[in-house]
């Protein structure tokens, strides 16, 4: 584990989203089996870590290349891209859990 600790947002009950400060997050697609999710859980923060560089040069094609490689990762995660679920339900990624269907269970968290 890294220096940072492991932070426990609040899950919706159906598994589909985290919380944080307020807004819903898509989780990664719990079909992944443990060793797929670290590899790509992996390719994402070294993704990340990209961007980062290319920021600090000033590499804007190297930029645009790692924030399409952290695209790809969490399409892969199934965090963001065509959702992992398939009942039909829509993807709420980034909404506010007050103005959604998970609502009553948000308010009940305080």
């Amino acid at each position: 584990m890294s220096a940072r600790r492991a932070r426990n947002y609040p899950k919706t009950p159906d598994g589909r989203y985290f919380v944080v400060r307020g807004r819903l997050w898509r989780t990664s697609n719990p079909a992944l089996t443990p060793e797929q999710r670290e590899r790509l859980v992996k390719a994402l923060m070294t993704a990340r870590r990209s961007v980062a560089t290319a920021r600090r040069d000033g590499d804007d094609v190297a930029e645009a290349a790692a924030h399409a490689a952290v695209d790809r990762a969490k399409v892969a995660l199934g965090e963001r891209g065509p959702v992992w679920w398939t009942d039909g339900a829509p993807d709420l990624n980034r909404h506010m859990a007050r103005t959604t269907p998970y609502a009553d269970w948000f308010a009940g968290l305080d």
